[in-house]
């Protein structure tokens, strides 16, 4: 049986993914910061497990990711202060590549979001800019670790609307300055399902927001 282990589990993004892999046969851990998310974590179909990725090592990451077949970064600051996004969206998401890398773990999946690069063009005085620095910096980081079979999901403004299983994969450099590229946190579940067993998304960035394509086409050019 596939074992997969989902970062940042309680995460609304995370709660729809959950079932979803269960459902496909696959032995989901869903790590968590804190215990009270423990019974919505299983409710899901998850195994909690309570770790702190942010103040923990590479090493204990390699061993807490120990035996797993791949690891989804779906895990973050939430907002608040720089500090601790840097400590969660790029810090300790760089750190837990590195462990997947010295854990021998083949997939890794970063959720990260459209547009993201350092060519983001936030300018430092918006409160999005530390969010915006942090996931490109994790996102070059993860792009260097050929010994991962990593694949980038980058969805745009997450909204709560239902599962449709169809995207517009259109690159945010040919997109609209002002189309903020909606999309279901439910299609993301869907799409990080759906590239877990797909070859050709090895070593690719997957952008797309909610449209009339669906995902199994946009996932085979």
């Amino acid at each position: 049986m596939t074992k997969v282990m989902i970062i940042g589990g309680h995460g609304k993004i995370a709660l729809l993914l959950a079932p979803l892999l269960k459902q496909a046969g696959v032995e989901v851990t869903s790590v968590i910061r804190n215990a009270a998310h423990i019974d919505d974590v299983a409710a899901a179909g998850a195994t909690p497990v309570v770790h702190d990725v942010a103040s923990s090592s590479v090493d204990e990451l390699a061993d807490l990711f120990a035996g797993q077949d791949a690891i989804i970064w779906s895990a973050g600051a939430g907002g608040g202060s720089a500090e601790r996004t840097y400590a969660v969206d790029r810090d300790a998401a760089i750190a837990s590549m590195d462990a997947a890398v010295q854990a021998g773990i083949p997939r890794y999946i970063m959720v990260s979001y459209l547009g993201a690069g350092t060519d983001h063009g936030v300018p430092p005085e918006n409160g999005f800019f530390a969010y915006a620095e942090a996931k490109a910096a994790a996102d070059a980081h993860l792009r260097t670790l050929s010994a991962l079979a990593w694949t980038i999901l980058a969805p745009g403004a997450l909204t709560l609307d239902a599962p449709s299983g169809l995207v517009d994969p259109t690159p945010a450099v040919d997109r609209d300055p002002a189309d903020a590229g909606k999309t279901s946190r439910a299609n993301v579940a869907l799409m990080a399902a759906a590239v877990l067993e797909h070859p050709k998304t090895i070593m690719r960035t997957v952008e797309f927001s909610d449209g009339q394509t669906s995902i199994a086409k946009v996932l085979t050019p």
